[in-house]
């Protein structure tokens, strides 16, 4: 499967942006999925992710309460919906797929994905 992540862009604190991971190929349903950050000078961090279809969700307690991640199965994406943002959020967003159904404490170790996407930045300006 291929993954495309988008959505990113400039937001003042406070504002919020949805970012999309689009798949092409296979039917994003049958992959987990998460999303993880790298912001400049920093090691790659998770931020959220969701299990195969009619599974759980699990987010990083830095972003739990503001961001939500979600499946759109007519788009054939998984959304991130990023409200609250903050200066600390400024960072390139990819998108992850992993095939099956893995437990949900190993879905924050990008490690375990197959699948990435090329990233998309954001930026929050305070």
């Amino acid at each position: 499967v291929q993954l495309q992540a988008s959505g990113g862009g400039l937001v003042q604190a406070g504002g919020s942006l949805r970012l999309s991971c689009a798949a092409s190929g296979r039917t994003l349903s049958e992959y987990a999925v998460g999303w993880f950050r790298r912001a400049r000078g920093k090691e790659r961090e998770f931020v959220a992710a969701v299990r195969r279809s009619g599974g759980g969700t699990y987010y990083a307690n830095s972003v739990k309460g503001r961001f939500v991640i979600s499946r759109d199965k007519l788009k054939n994406t998984v959304d991130l919906q990023m409200s609250s943002l903050k200066p600390e959020d400024t960072a390139i967003y990819y998108c992850a797929g992993k095939a099956g159904n893995p437990i949900m404490s190993t879905m924050m170790n990008g490690d375990m994905y197959d699948y990435w996407g090329q990233g998309t930045q954001v930026t929050v300006s305070s």
